[in-house]
C-alpha cells in the first residue's frame, strides 16, 4: 500500500502517541509546568567530524545549545584561537554553554581548564576533577564566576561511578559545583536516574541523554526510545523540578555514521516533550 507524504506523517504521529501511551504516558499532563529546558548536544557524539561540519548538524537537527569537546575546541590552543572558535560556534546561531567531559588530574590542568573556558566565554565545565584538587577547583570556581558539572561515568569509574559519589564530594563546596548527570552510566550501575535527578536537584546542572539496552555494566548505547531507560519518566522528572539546565544529547552508537540514530533520538524526545506538554 502507498501512502502521501501527509499520510506517513500523520501515521508517524499515531504510532507514537500509542507507543507513549503504553508507557503510562497520556498526552498534555496539565499538572505538570511547561518543559524549560534547552535541547543540545554534546559534541563528542560527532567526535570523528570537522567542528564546521558538528555545527551544520547540530542546526540541522534544530538543537539550540552545544558543549564542545577539545576535538573541537582543543585545550592547548591560544587564547585567540579558543575565542575565535566560540565566535564562529556563537555566530552560527547555537549556544556554546560548555565543555567537556574534561579530565583534570593535576594542579596545572585545573587552572589550563579554567583559563580555556573563561576565553571561550563558557557558563559551565563539564568535568571529571580527582578529588584531592577540589579544593582548588572550589577556588577557581569563585575566581571565573563558572560552574563545574561534574559528570558520573558508572561501572569501572573510581572517582565519579554515580551521581550519589559527586554530590558527596561536593554538598560543602562552592554553590557553582554540581553534578552533569549521565542518564545512561547511571542505569548501567542498576540506579534510577529519576531517583538521582529529583534527590539532586539543587546541584543539578546539566543532563547527557542516551538510552543503553540493557541495565548491566556491558550495556550498550542504543537509539533514545529503543533502550531501556523510561524518557518519559524522565522528561517528567524534569518538568516537576523546572529544570532550565540544557539536555545534551550524547550518542555515542555508530561513531562513523551517528546522523540516522542522532536524529531519532531527538525526534524521540521532542515526541515525548509534545505528549507530556
Amino acid at each position: 500500500m502507498k501512502y502521501t507524504r501527509n499520510e506517513f506523517l500523520r501515521l508517524i504521529g499515531l504510532s507514537g502517541a500509542f507507543a507513549l501511551t503504553a508507557t503510562g504516558i497520556s498526552a498534555k499532563s496539565s499538572s505538570l509546568p511547561k518543559a524549560n529546558f534547552k535541547l543540545g548536544l554534546a559534541s563528542y557524539t560527532l567526535r570523528n567530524f570537522k567542528l564546521a561540519e558538528v555545527v551544520k548538524i547540530t542546526r540541522r537537527l534544530g538543537l539550540e545549545s552545544i558543549a564542545l569537546k577539545s576535538v573541537h575546541m582543543p585545550l592547548e590552543s591560544s587564547a585567540d584561537e579558543i575565542k575565535q572558535i566560540a565566535i564562529k560556534v556563537r555566530n552560527a546561531g547555537l549556544n556554546l554553554y560548555g565543555a567537556g567531559v574534561i579530565y583534570m588530574k593535576t594542579p596545572q590542568e585545573v587552572e589550563t581548564t579554567f583559563k580555556y573556558a573563561g576565553h571561550a566565554g563558557l557558563e559551565m565545565i563539564i568535568g571529571a576533577p580527582n578529588h584531592e584538587l577540589l579544593p582548588l577547583v572550589n577556588e577557581q570556581v569563585k575566581k571565573y564566576n563558572i560552574k563545574l558539572a561534574i559528570h558520573n561515568h558508572g561501572p569501572g569509574d573510581k572517582l565519579y561511578s554515580s551521581p550519589a559519589d559527586v554530590y558527596e564530594k561536593i554538598k560543602s563546596l562552592d554553590q557553582r559545583i554540581g553534578l552533569c548527570i549521565d542518564i545512561g552510566h547511571v542505569v548501567r550501575i542498576g540506579q534510577d536516574p529519576v531517583d538521582m535527578i529529583e534527590r539532586y536537584q539543587d546541584r543539578f546542572f546539566d543532563m547527557h541523554m542516551k538510552d543503553v539496552d540493557k541495565a548491566t555494566a556491558d550495556g550498550q548505547a542504543i537509539e533514545v526510545g529503543r533502550g531501556i531507560i523510561d524518557i518519559p519518566k524522565i522528561i517528567e522528572m524534569l518538568q516537576k523540578i523546572n529544570y532550565g539546565g540544557n539536555v545534551s544529547f550524547e550518542y555515542e552508537k555508530n561513531e562513523e555514521d551517528p546522523l540516522p540514530g542522532l536524529a531519532e533520538s531527538v525526534g524521540y524526545v521532542r515526541g515525548v516533550m509534545r505528549m507530556i506538554g
